[in-house]
């Protein structure tokens, strides 16, 4: 047998065991509601091959790919708990059974890692939490996308409408298109239907109400069966207090901004701040894509080095309040052809990290350039520090944090010495450290940071959703702090 054969047999092989892997992923996300991750990435849903490159990404920890021979005993010890809601990682146990020494058998230490998910620790389920999108452009089509992925067990979050101007004829079946494919982020993972005569889409069995409203006001939510609500505006019309208040019709509980609020709004970065919002605070914002993408790398470093000051420049894909060829805009810059330029324009995502990091004392200062690319954007963090290091040592404290630390489902990170904007869209971390841009010099660091400004921010949502909804899930073996 040649080498050639060797290696086609082991792929083989791998095949094999992952393909076995994905219906005990699938059962444990359907009758537990737990969700089963590989180094933060989750494998619900995930094809054969999309398992076996995730178990590839694990590289980064010890430089050798993470097998499925090494990770399927700990997903088999896990069906046979008694598992409420939960994320586990089975990278993590992996990792983690390797560095005990006590002998435990993997079953025994896989029952130890995730005793806070099982007996009278674990959650019990209950109905879900109803969920409405106030506008379907972008970011609320991408919402709608994670949101029916993450339906599952039925336990969690469950997209119940989504409100819109009326648009003529064939209204709701041009917005289920939209939702059904996509030119950036691809074809929707499943089946989508329409019903026009009750104005409703069906999306992988989720009935979906399109209500058709000018003005909040308009609507009453309980009308159509919603109740105890979290509403998302994606318009970003209403950034105050005041405006976004209107929302609270029956039906609506919360409202959650997807743009940054204005006055006392909360602008809350998941993974950093989402643990300061008062239980009872019903007026919220998910700040901006590039607030998420520069606050959890700002927080790492400060936490470990002390930050000074520092300056972000966002490269920024453009976006859709541009125009495609030169004509009339409000503001400065941005009525030039969004295609054939790369303009220069304001960003409020500097100003944004004081509420962010409110015990950041480092003047931070900001500026944007928006270039021909339709999606995925990059900031290049220049800080100065309050002590001198190393380029080796930064490297080594980013990996650690993107791999076990509370921040690694928002900060990657990424070695592929020749990785471009393209690679990073359907990214779902906040953003992704580039390990070969980055500069060190003293006290000066300069980070290059990918974010997919669409789908990753997307991301962000959806976790502060399931924070105040309840149905944010606790992670196994818990990060280290």
């Amino acid at each position: 047998m040649t080498v050639n054969d060797d290696s086609f047999t082991n792929w083989k092989n791998r095949e094999e065991i992952a393909e076995s892997m994905i219906p005990l992923i699938g059962k444990l996300h359907r009758e537990r509601d737990v969700t089963v991750l590989l180094h933060s990435r989750s494998l619900v849903n995930k094809s054969v091959v999309s398992i076996l490159k995730t178990h590839r990404f694990a590289r980064q920890i010890a430089g050798e790919e993470l097998s499925v021979t090494e990770t399927l005993p700990f997903l088999q010890a896990l069906t046979a708990l008694d598992l409420g809601p939960s994320q586990i990682d089975i990278g993590m146990l992996a990792a983690t059974y390797k560095s005990d020494d006590r002998g435990l058998s993997v079953e025994a230490f896989t029952a130890e890692a995730v005793a806070g998910a099982t007996g009278a620790n674990k959650i019990e389920g209950g109905e879900g939490r109803d969920v409405v999108l106030y506008g379907f452009g972008r970011i609320g089509r991408l919402v709608a996308r994670l949101l029916i992925e993450k339906s599952g067990s039925g336990n969690g979050l469950r997209l119940r409408a989504i409100v819109v101007r009326g648009g003529g004829d064939q209204d709701i079946v041009k917005r289920a298109s939209l939702l059904r494919r996509d030119s950036i982020h691809g074809q929707f993972q499943g089946t989508i239907t329409v019903d026009e005569a009750n104005s409703t889409i069906n999306a992988n069995g989720n009935a979906i109400k399109v209500i058709y409203a000018n003005d909040p006001s308009e609507v009453d939510y309980t009308a159509y069966g919603i109740k105890n609500a979290i509403l998302i505006d994606n318009t970003g019309k209403w950034r105050d207090r005041e405006g976004l208040s209107t929302h609270l019709r029956p039906g609506i509980d919360k409202v959650v901004l997807t743009a940054p609020g204005k006055g006392d709004v909360p602008n809350i970065v998941h993974g950093v701040n989402h643990d300061t919002l008062k239980p009872d605070e019903q007026i919220l914002s998910c700040a901006s894509c590039t607030t998420n993408a520069i606050v959890p790398p700002l927080k790492a470093m400060d936490d470990e080095y002390g930050v000074l000051r520092g300056h972000v420049e966002t490269v920024h894909s453009f976006t859709n309040d541009q125009n495609l060829l030169d004509n009339y805009h409000k503001s400065e810059r941005r009525g030039r052809s969004a295609p054939l330029n790369m303009v220069i324009t304001e960003t409020g995502a500097a100003s944004a990290v004081a509420k962010a990091l409110p015990d950041l004392k480092a003047r931070i200062t900001g500026s944007s350039i928006r270039v021909p690319v339709p999606d995925v954007s990059i900031a290049i963090l220049n800080l100065q520090l309050a002590r001198e290091t190393s380029r080796e040592e930064v490297l080594d404290h980013l990996r650690d944090v993107s791999l076990t630390s509370p921040l690694r489902r928002q900060i990657d990170f990424i070695t592929a010495p020749d990785a471009v904007s393209s690679d990073f869209i359907g990214s779902r971390h906040a953003s992704i450290v580039d390990a070969g841009a980055l500069k060190v010099e003293g006290d000066n660091a300069i980070l290059y940071l990918w974010y997919d400004n669409e789908f990753g921010y997307s991301c962000q949502v959806i976790r502060v959703v399931q924070h105040v909804s309840g149905v944010e899930y606790p992670t196994f073996p818990a990060p280290a702090v």
